[in-house]
């Protein structure tokens, strides 16, 4: 266990606990949190600590936290504490302006905003910058609650997968001690997931490691395999997770024959195996159906799943499904789309072609492909109501901070809000924008460009 400041992040975790319990023992708490994989398990793990201390509560699963929401809050949030999840780092001076009473904030995205007075917030930027997910920070708070809230382990670690964190699960474990259990396994193997189901179906149905030649065809898949010396067994193939370290090499080196340019790219790494329904699957599977449940509006699905109440994974399932649809179709659209390219970046307007809540996803999916060089930024933006969903990824996680390039282009528009991390982070701009917006962004990516 590395040596922690005296303001370190235990210090504000446990005065803030205290602070929450204090103000919760006759207050309802009003529970805000996002909708994406790191949000739910936030909202997941917090449920349950709030049901083992027996008190009230209610939930509010949001896509993103607008003005115009932190506005209405004092409407319906009289005499309730409001505890922010996954959220509100970026909105402290909403939150002020609002004039809201019994605020407690548990987030870890960047702080760029002074801190009212009134708020009590858990923020990892605060404390050396630790990096911790949302669901890591909110299972740290609510293990100083009540040391037993530790079965909820694997709900972090799903939400940790889901931010695109696996590497900071260490700094999870060294804060809380050691996590792998009943619950939990960690292995190595090739990062394609699900990792549990016949390979030769992962490979054809993969989106984050695009092979030409295989990925989407059935017989070149098969081909692929058999070029690796991999034959099914009974008319089955193995899983990835049931793969010897000599079978592993072959196929890693299959891959990369077929596809030079993933060789800078990691292949082999940890893969986290989650209990969920009594059964132990892929972390990053499990994260991409929650993920699924919420962009397509059933966040409540999303939590009921994590939650692992009856029908819920039934009901998930079902909605991943139609996701992976869309997301096909979103990416065939993608890939015939006019862009607007520079050196090292891509902008891709997809209007009304793509649902606003998956861009993102694309954009995700792009940046972990071979199609564009490590360090290329790729934007992505589609039309929601009378506003702009903006998301932009960094390939390879490397090179330019992607939330000061979009916030210092949402500066200079002088209206909008951004949020999300140094590679990945999105904004909203309203529509009658657009056209500026481009054109600022645009302008700030070359600019970032020049100064590399």
């Amino acid at each position: 266990m590395q040596k922690r400041k005296k303001n370190s992040l235990e210090d504000s975790i446990k005065s803030v606990t205290k602070k929450f319990l204090e103000k919760t023992k006759n207050k309802e708490t009003l529970v805000i949190s996002h909708f994406d994989t790191d949000g739910i398990t936030s909202a997941a793990i917090m449920i349950q600590a709030l049901k083992r201390l027996d008190r009230r509560f209610s939930v509010k699963i949001l896509k993103s936290l607008e003005e115009k929401f932190i506005r209405e809050l004092p409407q319906y949030s009289q005499d309730k504490v409001i505890l922010f999840l996954d959220l509100a780092s970026g909105s402290l001076e909403h939150i002020k302006k609002a004039g809201l009473k019994d605020v407690f904030i548990i987030d870890h995205h960047e702080l760029i905003q002074e801190i009212p007075e009134g708020i009590e917030i858990v923020n990892s930027w605060l404390n050396n910058k630790e990096k911790i997910s949302g669901s890591g920070l909110t299972y740290l708070f609510c293990n100083e609650i009540d040391s037993d809230n530790k079965r909820f382990a694997k709900l972090a670690v799903l939400g940790t997968i889901g931010d695109l964190m696996e590497k900071d699960i260490k700094t999870l474990e060294n804060f809380s001690g050691e996590i792998l259990n009943g619950d939990i396994k960690k292995i190595r193997g090739l990062l394609i997931y699900p990792s549990t189901r016949p390979v030769n179906k992962v490979l054809e149905y993969n989106s984050q490691q695009y092979i030409p030649g295989v990925t989407g065809d059935s017989y070149g898949v098969i081909e692929l395999l058999r070029e690796a010396g991999i034959e099914p067994s009974n008319g089955k193939y193995k899983s990835l997770i049931e793969f010897n370290e000599e079978e592993m090499k072959k196929l890693t080196t299959s891959i990369l024959l077929r596809n030079p340019k993933a060789k800078n790219r990691k292949m082999i790494g940890d893969i986290y195996l989650l209990k969920f329904f009594n059964k132990l699957e892929d972390a990053r599977e499990l994260s991409a159906m929650v993920n699924a449940c919420s962009r397509l509006g059933k966040s409540d699905a999303a939590l009921r799943f994590c939650l692992e109440l009856p029908n819920a994974k039934r009901d998930a399932e079902e909605i991943h499904a139609q996701y992976k649809q869309h997301l096909i179709s979103g990416l065939e659209f993608v890939s015939k789309a006019e862009k607007i390219k520079g050196k090292g970046f891509v902008i891709i307007h997809a209007h009304d072609k793509i649902k606003d809540t998956i861009v993102g996803t694309i954009a995700s999916i792009l940046s972990n492909s071979s199609v564009y060089d490590e360090g290329t930024i790729i934007t992505t933006m589609a039309y929601y109501e009378d506003k702009i969903k903006v998301s932009a990824r960094s390939v390879g996680q490397n090179g330019r901070n992607v939330r000061e390039i979009l916030d210092t282009a949402i500066k200079e528009l002088g209206v909008g809000e951004v949020g999300g991390h140094e590679f990945a982070a999105g904004c909203i701009v309203h529509r009658n924008k657009e056209k500026e917006f481009i054109k600022l962004l645009k302008k700030n990516l070359e600019i970032e460009m020049v100064k590399i």
